[in-house]
């Protein structure tokens, strides 16, 4: 009978190294499949792929004034003109500007509310920076100041519009000067971060 317990012992410490062996062969198997996805893509070209040997860049927006890009900069120029520096927006595409400005307005743009010509405007708005005043009124326009900054309530996209399509008063194109969107949905908060909460 000791013969046969001495027996069984070995036998269920065999199927216990076994099993142990087991799940040691299967972990492995398993970290090597792992392993083996997360190995690092090869670049794979095409023959005749253009592409080949080329580098990449993403650029994003400057959006210092929200939407003059995407109106005044054409989608082949949008890349180039988010990556140039703002002291060469102006010289560099001032001129494609004030030709989609007057394409807007069927080539009878003369003024803006502010009193600056189809050339001034586009000038102002080739240089895609928000500028933000220290000193005085931070606003984008209060029918006062101009471009002095931004204010969460400035509803500027309905300035934007109104200084492209408003005319000389600002009453021209009505229809044309608001996006009729008057506030956020949601009140702004009085403190930091200021802006409201998400939905």
């Amino acid at each position: 009978m000791a013969k046969n317990r001495t027996k069984s012992l070995i036998q269920i410490k065999k199927i216990k190294i076994m099993k142990k062996n087991l799940y040691t062969i299967i972990s492995l198997f398993a970290l090597a499949i792992t392993l083996g996805a997360c190995h690092k893509d090869k670049a794979v070209t095409p023959a005749g792929d253009p592409n080949t040997g080329k580098v990449f860049a993403i650029v994003g927006d400057q959006v210092g004034r929200p939407g003059i890009a995407t109106v005044f900069v054409a989608t082949a120029d949008r890349d180039n003109f988010n990556g140039t520096i703002p002291s060469l927006m102006s010289p560099l595409y001032q001129a494609k500007f004030q030709a989609q400005l007057q394409a807007y307005n069927g080539g009878n743009f003369t003024t803006n509310i502010l009193g600056l010509s189809a050339a001034q405007f586009t000038g102002v708005l080739a240089t895609d920076v928000l500028n933000v005043s220290t000193t005085g009124t931070t606003t984008y326009y209060d029918g006062t100041n101009v471009l002095t900054g931004r204010n969460l309530t400035d509803n500027v996209i309905d300035i934007s519009l109104t200084l492209v399509f408003g005319g000389p008063t600002g009453a021209s194109n009505p229809t044309l000067t608001s996006d009729h969107v008057p506030a956020n949905d949601k009140p702004f908060l009085t403190s930091f971060p200021y802006e409201a909460a998400p939905w």
